[in-house]
């Protein structure tokens, strides 16, 4: 926080009218939306040597102002330019993904910039903008400027941890309730046999009403979402459809870490699992008021149908070593909707 804060002092990060105190977590900033979206034909990178606004005429199909609030329609493709900018030094680089909110929407949302050959990765030392591509995959989502669907952050020089120093943490700081998987990051598997009840998790409906993102415990779930309750520990994915699940596991996020999902293998199986991604120091940390907190796991399943099992490990969790302990943690004294969480679906849902 403290950096963040020394960033924007130093112009390395801009806004419109400025940066709000509040857009700043413990290991990130809040991006928020312009006030024009675009309705794209396809999703782009800009390429080397092209600007992000010079390729727009390619795939542009129409311009909307989003001022007084906009539907973004479910299957379609919206290209926002945001309010941030970037004016980078030469051995910072950022990297995006989307709020844990907006992932448990299935709201696709990456960050792209000029001269980008990936999304939600910003080169060192870049100076420029920065746009949100933004495709709802399962809801359509009602939307106004200023509201933040992703969140960035900076990293110099190498900070993830190896499989030695991850093992080391875990023995001082027991990262993961039960055994610990460590191959490449944290292993998370899935659970499909709770200790209480049998509810298992969520798929979400077909055919549903808008979502409108500023509305907060105002939906019913059983009106965008079915709900999955426990067989034989098995649960077949039919291609297309979107979950929301839960790990077996409880994981611990030291103040002095923050961690980020490693994309999916794809030799896993014939699904995906798409995490918001990131994790602020202090998740389900007992400095911050935690005892633990299961991650919420994002599935789509691909061309075949897939039997997923209890306990299979579907993700990975690479652990960052912070350039300081943040000056406030997740879940202890900001808005944190998720610290200590279970299964549980976007804050936009009542309790079930």
């Amino acid at each position: 926080m403290q950096a963040l804060r020394d960033m924007i002092a130093r112009g390395e990060i801009l806004a419109e009218g400025g940066v709000q105190t509040d857009q700043i977590q413990p290991a990130s900033l809040d991006l928020r939306l312009g006030t024009r979206a675009w309705r794209m034909r396809a999703s782009f990178l800009a390429g080397k040597g092209r600007r992000v606004a010079d390729r727009m005429a390619e795939f542009e199909m129409h311009q909307m102002d989003i001022e007084g609030g906009v539907v973004l329609e479910k299957g379609c493709v919206y290209l926002i330019p945001l309010m941030e900018s970037l004016a980078l030094p030469a051995h910072v680089q950022a990297v995006a993904n989307a709020k844990s909110s907006t992932g448990r929407l299935d709201l696709l949302t990456r960050v792209i910039t000029d001269e980008g050959v990936e999304f939600d990765r910003v080169t060192p030392g870049y100076t420029g903008p920065l746009y949100a591509e933004i495709c709802p995959r399962s809801f359509s989502v009602l939307v106004r400027p200023g509201m933040r669907l992703n969140q960035i952050r900076f990293r110099a020089g190498q900070a993830v941890l190896d499989d030695r120093e991850l093992t080391a943490l875990h023995a001082r700081e027991r990262l993961v309730s039960g055994a610990a998987h460590i191959s490449e990051g944290l292993g998370f598997s899935v659970d499909l046999r709770p200790d209480h009840g049998s509810l298992v998790g969520y798929r979400a409906k077909p055919h549903t009403g808008v979502i409108d993102l500023d509305r907060i415990g105002a939906y019913a779930p059983a009106d965008f979402w079915e709900e999955l309750h426990a067989g034989n520990g098995q649960l077949i994915l039919d291609p297309g459809a979107f979950y929301i699940l839960v790990s077996r596991e409880a994981v611990h996020i030291p103040p002095e870490y923050a961690a980020e999902m490693a994309p999916y293998l794809a030799m896993v199986g014939e699904f995906r699992v798409h995490y918001a991604g990131f994790f602020d120091p202090g998740f389900g940390h007992d400095a911050a008021g935690g005892t633990g907190a299961r991650g919420v796991l994002e599935v789509r399943c691909h061309e075949a149908p897939f039997a997923l099992e209890h306990g299979q490990i579907v993700g990975r969790l690479v652990y960052e070593r912070m350039a300081e302990r943040p000056e406030t943690l997740y879940g202890a004294g900001i808005a944190s909707n998720y610290q200590g969480q279970g299964l549980k679906l976007s804050k936009h849902f009542r309790a079930p």
